[in-house]
């Protein structure tokens, strides 16, 4: 494949979001690691597997599941809804 061509259908790896699947399980497991980003620092990113693909679990989503699952401790799906972009971003979890 030339560069032109590998250029024009090239898309940016970039890691999903819980708030992009439809129906998440509770004993879905999650995982954490420390990567590195494109400047070479260190971040820590917490991610579910779902379809062989990877979606982050932002921190917020993981405190509002706790306190639902609290009021319904046997909680078995749920859906996260996302407003907002960046640092602006505010999550919602939704008992299902």
């Amino acid at each position: 494949m030339d560069l032109k061509t590998f250029a024009k259908e090239f898309e940016p790896q970039q890691m999903k979001n819980i708030a992009d699947i439809e129906v998440v399980r509770t004993d879905t497991e999650i995982k954490s690691e420390t990567r590195k980003d494109q400047n070479n620092d260190e971040y820590k990113v917490m991610f579910i597997v779902k379809d062989g693909e990877e979606y982050r679990v932002p921190a917020s989503v993981v405190t509002q599941l706790k306190a639902v699952l609290e009021a319904k401790p046997d909680l078995a799906t749920f859906k996260v809804t996302r407003t907002g972009q960046g640092m602006g971003t505010k999550y919602q979890v939704i008992s299902l």
